[in-house]
Order: C-alpha cells, then structure tokens, then sequence
C-alpha cells in the first residue's frame, strides 16, 4: 500500500518530522535492581545464574543472591553509605558482577573504572568521583593494579580500602557480611528510590579528562530489561558476554537484560579471546552472543572456526560499530544467529536507543541501527539550529527519555552541553531517518570529513571497500592536508598479508563507483586497529599516527 503525504495550503507535500517514538504495552520497570533481582530469585531459584568459564565456577539464582547478599551486609559492616562511591576496577569475573548487584542492594554509587586506564587516568577517576572503597583485580597483561594503587593512594584522600579479587583480602572482606546484619539491609533497601544514582560510568573523551555519565537504577535496569524483551529472553537463554562489564554493554545489555529474564550469565574470559569465546558456547550451550563488529570478524576468521558447534545459538547483539553486509551474512549462516539484533546509544543513554527487531531483513541489520526503543523518543535535528529534519536529511541524532542519565558527576556545565532544556540528549552523531523509522548513523560529527568543501561520511566508502577481495577490515580517516583541508586516508587490513593491496589497486576498484572526492588518496595496511577495551576503534589514534608519519 503505497503511503499518502498531505499537502501544505499551497499544495507543496508536507514531509514527515524526523522524529519517532517507542509505544509499548509492557509497561516500565519501577523497581529498583535489588528488588527486580529479588523477583527473579523467587520465581527460578534453581535456575543457572552466572557460569565463569576459565574457573568453572558456577551459581543458580539462589547461590547468586546469597552471595550477592553477603557481599551486601560486608559494605554495611565496612561502613558504607548510600551514595557512597564504591569502585570497581577490574577484568570480567564472577566478583565484578557480585559487586554490581551488592553496591546496588545497598544503595551505593558503583564506579566503573577502564582496566586500560593506567595511573594518571585512575587517579582522576579516584578523585574526581570521591571513591572511598575500591575492589581491583590484582593485575591482567601489563597491567598491575596493585602497584598503580599503591602509587596514587598518598593523592587520593577518600580512598580508604581497596580491596584485591583473587587476593585472600577478597575472602577477608566477605566475611565481615554477617547475617545480623539483615535487618540494616532491609532498612536501607527501604531507603531507596529507582531514580537514585546507582552507577558512574566514564565516558573515553578525546580531548581533556573523561566524564562520569551518572546513571540511575530506572535507567539501566529498564534499558536492560527492554534490550532483553526486543531478543526474546527466557530463563531459557545462556547469554555468552566476552564485552567488557567496566562498559554498559557488558553489564547492562548482558547483566540486567539476563537477570530480569531469569537467564544465564557466562564469562568466557577475563577479555576478548575468540577462541575462548568459541569454545565458551559451545561448552554451555549459548543460545546467545555479544561483540562489535571487530570480535565477530576475529570469531569469523579464527583458523579451526568451522569445527566449533554454535547450533544453539539464536540470537546476539552487535553493538559498538556498524556491521559489514558481508560478516552480518556470515554471522547468520555460519553462525546460526538468525535472530541477532543491532543496538545503538551511548553511555549517556543507558545506552540503548534503537535497535532492529527480530524479524528485520539482512539490509536492515546492515543499513540502520534499528529503530526507537520502547517508551523513548528519538529525533535528527541540523547541528546549527536545532531544528527537527525532514525524514532521509541528516542531521544529529538526539535521545529523549527514561534512559537519558542524571548527569555528568560534579560536572553540572558540560551536562547542560550535552542535555539540552527539553531532556533531549545529544548525541554528536550524524544521522538520517528514514520514511519507515529506522536510522541510519552516517557518522561522528567530529569524524565527518570535509575536502575541499565536500562533506565525505567515513561509513559510506568503508561499506563499499569492504566489497574489494583484498580487505579483511578497513577504516576510513580524514587526514590534513594543505590544499584540500583534508583528504581520505584507508586503512586497511589485508586478507593475506603477503599479498598487500596497493594504492593503485585501491584508487582502480573505486574509479567511476564512488564520487572522485570520496576515492582515498592514501593507503595504509596494518596487521590491526588500536582499540578502545570496549572494542571501538580508535579513529583518531589512526589520524594521529597517520599525521605524525606525515
């Protein structure tokens, strides 16, 4: 049925707003997550909770929430407040989880720290969020967080405990959770509100020191719980979660979408391994995976990928970037993730905003982000005045809505930067709505290219690089240049390195099928991309380095 547009007084058509919203008959979560996990508890306490893969350790629901709770009455007995800053820095394992679910119990602000961040980043974090109680993994590859702690704590007044998972000091800590302490930890449980802050979460900037995004219980538990519903979760479903948990994806659209479903957490590594994470489905029989684009393409070409068994697996979520048409096609053949769902957001937003739907075709898995989550608004405004596009104009994309955080911690200007007076979050990413609602993202505002007066989105000539049988992954950067401003700068990593692709190879494939603007004039090849620990590339490091290499 072809769709009719009404016409303006002069008889000119009059175009659809670039504006959408979430209509749902599953109504909001008012729950905080102590209360929400309390309610899955009771329902399935037999069911399996949280499986770690490299210990072999596992808990059913009841297990989790006795341990969860125990972790609850050591930060009354440690004297813990709520609103108090509690850090976690940390790789993936069983006790990150325990405490995010603890810290929530007790009303506590969990701070999540990078585990990449080295001394000069983890001080700030320290100070800055006023942390007074710090777990820390004892150390993971170069990184030993014991000596870093060491060396910042004379420069950090509140921090007054930190407290080392796989040290006896983790045993030594739980153990002061006592059951007398019970009836404190009803008290303050009945103490608490859905809207408090329950998570700081800073934010990698490119410039300056990181943000702490504020974020409270109704915002991740809801933005867990409905990224889990678009999926279909039952307390069938074993979610494998090789993302980072420091990051929204990891314990947001992995923990709370598992736990307000009654489904299984498994960790298949400390980080990112794809063999691990292979044979981590396999072993448990996940029904679902998470990753960018970057982890499904290192999965993809794992030599031996072929003789893992991932049959069971039905859906996933990829996030993070857009995916490649190709590794989407064998996402869903090889496999067997028929179901998987893209998202899109951003810390400052819980993070999800779109996402595609079970049942969208491969073009919309590829093309666009999805559409507006349920009981959210989203629109695309030009940059300069704000005002609201026409569908299929780009503009920036902006958010509305219960996911939108409180705020930047003690950082009340930089959130009215971001958070305009009507609620609306904006997001700094370009993007167009098309007529059916979905949105495709053309790019970072600040990673659009301009040559020669010529705006050039990144997206639009990787997708089509991504088609040269020479590419395995490829990126695409503007770098100075004197005549132009700028100009397009591949970077490119080979499918056999020992056959490169060449610069005059590139420029042939792409004459007379891309605009002459948009044909790079550099090439770079690399054996891989620097990667932010959520697994985003990291653009400007390319530019940089490309820059300085000149």
């Amino acid at each position: 049925m072809s769709e009719t547009h009404p016409t303006a007084a002069g008889g000119s058509p009059v175009t659809e707003p670039s504006y959408a919203h979430g209509t749902s008959p599953t109504l909001l979560l008012g729950d905080t997550i102590g209360a929400n996990l309390a309610r899955t508890v009771a329902a399935r306490p037999g069911r399996e909770a949280l499986v770690d893969v490299p210990s072999g350790r596992r808990w059913t629901y009841a297990e989790f929430a006795a341990d969860v709770e125990q972790l609850a009455y050591a930060l009354l007995a440690s004297g813990v407040a709520k609103g108090d800053r509690v850090g976690i820095w940390a790789i993936n394992c069983p006790e990150w989880v325990l405490v995010q679910y603890a810290t929530a119990r007790v009303g506590a602000i969990m701070v999540n720290i990078n585990p990449a961040y080295r001394t000069h980043e983890a001080e700030y974090v320290l100070n800055q969020a006023g942390i007074s109680l710090l777990f820390a993994s004892l150390g993971h590859k170069s990184s030993d967080y014991r000596a870093m702690v060491e060396e910042v704590r004379g420069r950090c007044p509140r921090l007054r405990e930190t407290v080392y998972i796989g040290d006896p000091g983790w045993a030594a800590f739980t153990a002061r959770g006592t059951a007398d302490r019970r009836e404190e930890l009803l008290a303050r449980e009945a103490e608490l509100s859905c809207d408090d802050p329950i998570n700081i979460q800073y934010t990698s900037g490119t410039t300056g020191f990181p943000k702490g995004a504020t974020l409270s219980h109704h915002n991740i538990l809801n933005n867990g719980f409905f990224v889990g519903e678009l999926v279909a979760y039952t307390e069938e479903d074993r979610i494998c979660i090789p993302v980072p948990f420091y990051h929204c994806f990891g314990m947001v659209m992995g923990n709370l979408a598992a736990t307000s479903h009654g489904a299984c957490m498994v960790i298949p590594a400390p980080s990112f391994e794809p063999k691990a994470t292979l044979e981590a489905v396999e072993q448990e029989r996940c029904t679902s995976l998470y990753g960018v684009p970057t982890m499904f393409i290192a999965e993809l070409n794992l030599p031996g990928f072929a003789d893992h068994d991932l049959s069971t697996l039905r859906t996933g979520i990829m996030a993070g970037s857009p995916c490649p048409v190709e590794v989407m096609k064998r996402v869903v053949a090889e496999m067997h993730m028929e179901e998987v769902s893209i998202c899109y957001g951003m810390t400052e937003t819980s993070p999800v905003s779109l996402q595609t739907r079970r049942d969208d075709d491969l073009e919309h898995r590829t093309g666009t982000v999805g559409r507006v989550l349920p009981h959210l608004e989203v629109k695309v405004v030009d940059p300069a005045t704000g005002v609201t596009q026409p569908r299929g104009v780009p503009g920036e994309l902006c958010t509305r809505g219960y996911s939108v955080m409180l705020g930047y911690w003690e950082e009340p200007e930089k959130t009215a930067e971001a958070v305009d007076a009507g609620r609306w979050m904006h997001t700094g990413d370009l993007a167009t709505m098309r007529e059916d609602g979905y949105v495709e993202i053309v790019g970072r505002i600040k990673d659009m290219i301009i040559r020669g007066g010529e705006n050039i989105y990144p997206r639009e000539v990787e997708e089509f690089l991504y088609g040269h049988p020479k590419i395995r992954d490829v990126q695409v950067v503007g770098v100075p240049h004197e005549r132009y401003g700028e100009e397009v700068l591949a970077c490119v990593i080979a499918h056999d390195p020992a056959d490169p692709l060449t610069l005059e190879e590139l420029r042939a494939y792409c004459e007379g099928r891309l605009a002459h603007y948009k044909i790079p004039s550099r090439l770079r090849l690399l054996e891989s991309f620097p990667m932010t620990v959520s697994g985003k590339v990291r653009k400007v490091q390319l530019r940089e380095d490309a820059t300085r290499e000149g």
